[in-house]
C-alpha cells in the first residue's frame, strides 16, 4: 500500500481556498488551530472568508450557525474532540435542532491525534454526534474521497460531521472515485466473512484480508465511510452472504461503527460478530504506530478477531 501524496489538511485547505477564489458564499472558521489545518496562508489571502474565532469552539459553532442564517456556507475545523464533547449543546441547540447548514470538519481522529496525547485524543466522538437527531456522520478514508466529500458538502444543506486525520492517510481510492453519501464501498469481495472498516481501519482491514487469503479465507472488505446514515441494505447483504462479521474502528467500540453495524444485524439478520476498536481506555502520547499496537488496531488484531469466528 501506498501513502497519500498530499496531507489531508492541505485538501481541506486547498479546498477552502478554491472555494473561496472561485466566487463561492463559504466562509471557514477556526478555533486557533489555524497552522494544524495549514489554514495560516489562505487567511492572509483571504481575511474576510477565514475567520479565527480563537480557542471558543462553543462560540465557534454560534458564529457559524449565524453565518448559514445570512446565507453563507460556513465550514468549522476544529480537533475532534473539541468538536463534540466541548461544544456539544451548541451542537444540538444551534445546528441539529435549528435544521442550520454547517458543516463541521473534525481532525485528528482518534490515535492519529498521537502526541496531543489523552486530553486531546478522542474515541467517543462519532458516537456522541450521531444520536443527534438530523446529522450525518462521516469519516473520510484518504484524500481522493475528502477531496470529492468536500466538493459536495458544498452543495448539500444540512448538518454534516466530517471525521479526519490532518496528515497523510493510506491511498486506497485512485482520482476521479466517486463516493455515495449513506453507501458503503465493497473494496473487495469474499464468501466467508465480512471485514467493516472505516477511516485508518480500511487499510489495516485490507492487509487482514491478504493475510485471511493465504489462511485459504475469504474475505470481504467494506469501507463504511458513513456512518450515520448506515448503509443497512450493504450490512444485511453481507451478513447473509458471508455469516459472521468483524467491525474495526479507530474508535471506541461503544456507540461507533461496531454499535450501528449491531444494530442492523440484531433488526435484520443476527449472525456473529467481532468489534475491533478502542475498549474502555483513554488515550495517550505516543507514535501511530505504537498507539495502533497498543489499542489493537492492527491488521493482526482483525486477523485474530475473524479466526476467533471462523
Amino acid at each position: 500500500m501506498t501513502i497519500d501524496s498530499i496531507e489531508m489538511r492541505k485538501v481541506y485547505a486547498g479546498f477552502v481556498q478554491q472555494q473561496i477564489a472561485s466566487g463561492s458564499e463559504i466562509i471557514a472558521l477556526e478555533a486557533d488551530l489555524m497552522s494544524s489545518m495549514a489554514m495560516d496562508s489562505v487567511q492572509r489571502d483571504y481575511p474576510q472568508q477565514v475567520i479565527n474565532c480563537g480557542i471558543m469552539e462553543a462560540n465557534v459553532i454560534g458564529v457559524a450557525a449565524g453565518l448559514s442564517l445570512t446565507g453563507r456556507k460556513p465550514f468549522v475545523h476544529t480537533f475532534t474532540a473539541f468538536a463534540s464533547r466541548r461544544c456539544f449543546d451548541q451542537l444540538f441547540m444551534s445546528l441539529d435542532y435549528q435544521r442550520n447548514n454547517v458543516k463541521v470538519i473534525a481532525s485528528d481522529a482518534g490515535v492519529t491525534a498521537c502526541h496531543n496525547g489523552g486530553t486531546h485524543m478522542s474515541f467517543e466522538d462519532m458516537g456522541i454526534v450521531r444520536g443527534l437527531a438530523n446529522s450525518v456522520v462521516l469519516e473520510v478514508t484518504d484524500a481522493t474521497m475528502f477531496k470529492e466529500i468536500l466538493n459536495q458538502l458544498m452543495t448539500l444543506e444540512g448538518f454534516y460531521w466530517v471525521r479526519t486525520i490532518r496528515k497523510q492517510a493510506v491511498k486506497i481510492y485512485e482520482e476521479g472515485a466517486t463516493f455515495t453519501i449513506g453507501k458503503g464501498n465493497v473494496l473487495r469481495d469474499g464468501e466467508d466473512i465480512t471485514l467493516i472498516a472505516n477511516g485508518i481501519m480500511v487499510a489495516e482491514a485490507l492487509k487482514a484480508a491478504e493475510i485471511l487469503a493465504e489462511q485459504g479465507v475469504k474475505a470481504a472488505v467494506i469501507d463504511m465511510f458513513t456512518l450515520k446514515p448506515i448503509d443497512r441494505m450493504l450490512v444485511k447483504n453481507y451478513a447473509e452472504k458471508t455469516g459472521r462479521i468483524v467491525t474495526c474502528e479507530n474508535h471506541s467500540i461503544h456507540n461507533g461503527l461496531g454499535s450501528a453495524v449491531a444494530e442492523v444485524l440484531v433488526e435484520t439478520c443476527p449472525v456473529p460478530m467481532r468489534r475491533v476498536g478502542v475498549k474502555e481506555r483513554y488515550g495517550q502520547v505516543g507514535t501511530q504506530d505504537y498507539l495502533q499496537k497498543e489499542y489493537g488496531l492492527t491488521a493482526g488484531d482483525i486477523v485474530k478477531a475473524a479466526q476467533e469466528l471462523l
